[in-house]
């Protein structure tokens, strides 16, 4: 691509008329691009490469939310309605008690991987039998985190079979703290690896950590009584949970509505969503994918939900720190550790859960969700105003007719 060559050594300004020039770009786009709110351009060009502009989601808070006695708003950042008001009024219907949640130790696993060894039942013995010596040469490396009560928990080895033959894969525990900690465990493992080869030999061939998070779960759970909302519901919403857990292809659909919750709040604290969904997803699959919810009957007949799901989340470093919306919202939680931002997150997550249940065992999905997505359809229609996107988005709402063109007819009616 000559014509875009040294793009990543130009100015911002100089990127942006680059783009305009040569992708036909408006001036009113090219305010747009440039429109990053908060952030400044000069702050997100030091955050990431190439950078051209900005995009914005908007950010909302979920309510009603009690986690072990303590009430939390829960700033969500996401662009599908229905998320934030169907978490709010799940959580609603939990009050008084709310949620009670625990979470783990915020334990990291950092993984190594050593190739071309001539024994490696004897390497995993020489790991084992050598562990306090290689935790002590990683503890040189874990000063900084272990001023905050973190640092090594453990190393072990295991063998693995591939394609290309066994391999031997070397495993540390890294309590990361109140940080998401790949900096910290990938520092660490490489630091180490010198040690690691002295001792069982081989080509390391990577070190990195996994976001596959088995020792940093988090669970969180509910409970909804059958005299507010309904036995008959109850059996429906039950009947639901049971079609994920047999169905992966709906499980697939169930667990991506808990997520609408859980990534919403990722997103308004700066913490990593990829990483999330990616621990979530592969925390399904072990043994076979399955919900990462469990609904069940109480002894008294009210519905119990549960969430269990890997949460590496922070509440410092990173995007947490340099993202001047994300202070706020973590201000606006008033959460202090990771621990407990991981048990909000799941709460949303299990709240999201609660409302699909329930709109999609009794009044179909589409009714509340297209009566709050009006607004979405009278902008799409060219509603160009607030009072003008209200009441489109009324009309359609009270023709129940959520179509394009109805939005547009009604528009032109408005205006004529």
């Amino acid at each position: 691509m000559g014509e875009f060559s040294g793009f990543y050594k130009m100015p911002i300004d100089e990127r942006v008329k680059l783009i305009k020039e040569k992708r036909g770009l408006s001036d009113d786009e090219v305010e747009v691009l440039k429109n990053t709110g908060a952030l400044s351009l000069d702050l997100a060009d030091r955050m990431i490469e190439n950078v051209i502009g900005g995009i914005h989601l908007p950010m909302g808070l979920g309510m009603n939310f009690k986690i072990n006695g303590k009430e939390i708003l829960i700033p969500m950042a996401v662009e599908e309605p229905s998320i934030i008001a169907g978490a709010s009024k799940a959580a609603k219907l939990t009050l008084p008690e709310g949620f009670k949640g625990d979470a783990d130790e915020p334990v990291m696993i950092g993984q190594m991987l050593i190739t071309d060894l001539e024994n490696y039942e004897k390497a995993e013995s020489e790991i084992e039998k050598r562990k306090s010596e290689l935790i002590g040469a990683a503890r040189e490396h874990a000063q900084m985190i272990e001023k905050y009560g973190g640092g090594m928990r453990d190393i072990r080895a295991k063998t693995i079979d591939t394609k290309r033959g066994k391999m031997l894969v070397v495993e540390f525990d890294i309590d990361v703290r109140d940080s998401m900690g790949a900096n910290t465990v990938n520092t660490i493992l490489e630091a180490t690896t010198p040690k690691v080869i002295e001792i069982v030999g081989g080509i390391p061939r990577a070190r990195i950590i996994s976001n596959l998070a088995t020792k940093r779960k988090v669970r969180v759970s509910g409970v909804w009584k059958k005299g507010i909302i309904g036995e008959e519901n109850i059996e429906g919403m039950l009947d639901m949970y049971e079609f994920a857990q047999a169905d992966p292809y709906r499980c697939s659909t169930h667990n991506k509505g808990i997520m609408n919750g859980i990534d919403a709040v990722v997103l308004a604290t700066g913490n990593d969503w990829r990483a999330v969904e990616a621990g979530a997803h592969s925390y399904a699959s072990l043994d076979g994918y399955h919900s990462l919810t469990k609904w069940e009957k109480t002894d008294d007949g009210d519905l119990k939900g549960t969430i269990e799901l890997p949460m590496a989340v922070a509440t410092v470093g990173g995007a947490v720190n340099t993202k001047p919306t994300a202070k706020i919202a973590l201000k606006i939680m008033d959460v202090k550790t990771s621990k407990e931002l991981s048990m909000a997150m799941a709460a949303a997550g299990l709240a999201n859960n609660f409302a699909a249940l329930y709109a999609i065992s009794t009044e179909g999905i589409q009714k509340g969700h297209m009566k709050l997505h009006a607004r979405n359809i009278a902008v799409m229609a060219g509603a160009s105003n607030p009072d003008e996107i209200d009441k489109v988005a009324s009309a359609l709402a009270e023709k129940k007719d959520f179509r394009l063109d109805a939005a547009k007819k009604i528009l032109a009616e408005i205006r004529g």
